[in-house]
């Protein structure tokens, strides 16, 4: 399989072989859904520059392969539909990769996509589990620009599904988000509190569901790290940081899958893709490992 011949190759395709789906435990799934972005874009490029770049990782991500694992990666979602209908596309896409009892790891395009990602978790039938993101804001907005389905109100579509949720890393938000913080009781630790300490891990509270979806905006992180966003804020996490916090939720509880999103790649800076490649085959690495 050659990669210049394939818009979408394989994760790590340079390494191994496209599994049958139901010999492995991560699914990726591509989504180059853009449509709300309200600052820069790009993000619908993301998932071609994740995958390709995978292809320059080694297997062994430093204590553990991965890739024995199992990583099956699906066609990309057709986002040219309606949102109501891309987000019904990715619900159902979800719902078959959890049938095979795998763990969706899904690659944005913007926020939104994990509101189609929970609502395929909810049709496969798993009904009691939490919310973990890592995300520069809140998108607890009812609205944005009129849109219920921006990438600013995510977490308040989710949240509306009484789905518990605890953010992590967040430092933009207006008051409208506080609001609804405490009206669905979300549980957070913000930047200010995280990165100044450098916090690396959290304990759940003991009534936070046992299975867990985790899902990391990349504006989450510093923008010196990842310029590669549309909405990039100043005091974000760090790598380890990201990585040691994503480590003490998947020690707490069972990881039933995780996405990347608001990536935009940034044309001839490769070192943003191959950065976001590995991210994702790391926190590969901790689910498999179980933190």
């Amino acid at each position: 399989m050659m990669k210049d011949k394939l818009h979408y190759p394989i994760f790590l395709g340079s390494e191994i072989q496209q599994p049958n789906p139901e010999q492995a435990l991560f699914h990726l799934l591509p989504v180059p859904y853009e449509k709300t972005v309200s600052y820069g874009g790009g993000t619908a490029m993301g998932p071609s520059a994740i995958l390709q770049a995978s292809w320059q990782l080694e297997q062994w991500d430093g204590q553990s392969k991965p890739s024995d694992e199992g990583i099956y990666t699906h066609k990309q979602i057709d986002c040219l539909a309606s949102d109501e209908q891309v987000l019904e596309s990715i619900a159902k896409a979800t719902a078959n990769i959890i049938k095979y009892q795998a763990k969706p790891v899904t690659l944005g395009g913007e926020h939104t996509v994990t509101y189609g990602v929970v609502k395929g978790l909810l049709q496969a039938g798993i009904k009691n589990f939490g919310v973990v993101q890592i995300d520069a804001h809140a998108d607890l907005r009812e609205a944005f620009e009129g849109d219920p389905l921006s990438h600013a109100c995510v977490m308040k579509r989710i949240v509306d599904l009484d789905i518990p949720l605890y953010q992590l890393g967040v430092r933009a938000y207006c008051e409208e988000e506080i609001r609804h913080r405490k009206q669905h009781q979300v549980y957070h630790q913000d930047a200010d509190v995280l990165v100044p300490n450098r916090v690396q891990s959290i304990q759940l509270p003991d009534s936070f569901p046992e299975k867990v979806y985790f899902t990391l905006d990349i504006d989450g992180i510093d923008p010196a790290i990842f310029p590669s966003t549309g909405t990039p804020v100043p005091g974000g996490l760090g790598w380890y940081q990201t990585l040691n916090l994503f480590e003490s939720v998947a020690k707490q509880r069972q990881i039933i899958g995780f996405d990347i999103t608001e990536f935009a790649p940034i044309k001839g800076f490769h070192a943003y893709d191959f950065a976001a490649a590995l991210l994702v085959y790391k926190m590969m690495g901790i689910v498999q490992r179980g933190g």
